[in-house]
């Protein structure tokens, strides 16, 4: 097989995925819970995941703190040397795990929990039967679907659809709290972004 029908085969396999992830009430329920404690109540959004889901968490942080809600990614595992400080009893968790077993993030959960049992955990996982889902909130689950990598390993399509799950939620708080244009620019003032948030529409 070449590269360009591999290529195929894998953007229709990952293209299914994204269609497949269920759409459910806990979407919604979701967007809420982060609009009434960091949008209207003053807390932040605190993202975390090991690795790959890790690197997902993160740029799911950055997107939303240049979209009014102002968030932040707590390594897990510096979390147990101190970094655990940077919660509050008002924020909301975002935790990335496909497994839904991560130890350094249900660690994590034991840990903030310990800190401020009030703190509520939404988590996205590929295990809607795991330790994860079952402790959180609000449970956000993938579907499941198969990597794409030969191996059957490697955080490919689970990441891409971690990826859509992020962007669907900022996009639906975005709404949910009128963000304009230009709140946009007052958060966003480098680069092609920064002029074109400042451009009249």
């Amino acid at each position: 097989m070449d590269v360009k029908q591999k290529m195929k085969q894998i953007l229709e396999a990952e293209s299914k995925a994204i269609l497949n992830i269920p759409v459910t009430d806990d979407y919604e329920r979701a967007v809420e819970l982060i609009v009434e404690q960091v949008y209207n109540k003053g807390g932040k959004l605190v993202t975390s995941g090991m690795g790959k889901c890790g690197q997902i968490a993160d740029n799911i942080a950055t997107t939303f703190s240049s979209t009014g809600i102002p968030a932040i990614f707590l390594h897990p595992s510096e979390a147990q040397h101190g970094d655990l400080g940077v919660l509050q009893p008002g924020d909301v968790m975002l935790l990335l795990s496909n497994s839904g077993r991560t130890s350094e993030i249900v660690s994590l959960l034991d840990l903030a929990h310990e800190l401020y049992e009030q703190l509520k955990f939404i988590v996205i996982t590929g295990n809607k039967d795991s330790e994860l889902a079952h402790q959180a909130d609000i449970c956000l689950w993938t579907g499941g679907a198969p990597e794409v990598c030969p191996l059957g390993l490697t955080p490919t399509t689970s990441t891409t659809m971690m990826t859509v799950m992020g962007d669907v939620l900022v996009v639906n708080t975005m709404i949910a709290t009128g963000f304009s244009r230009q709140e946009y620019a007052k958060r966003h003032h480098g680069g092609y972004l920064g002029r074109k948030a400042k451009e009249e529409k």
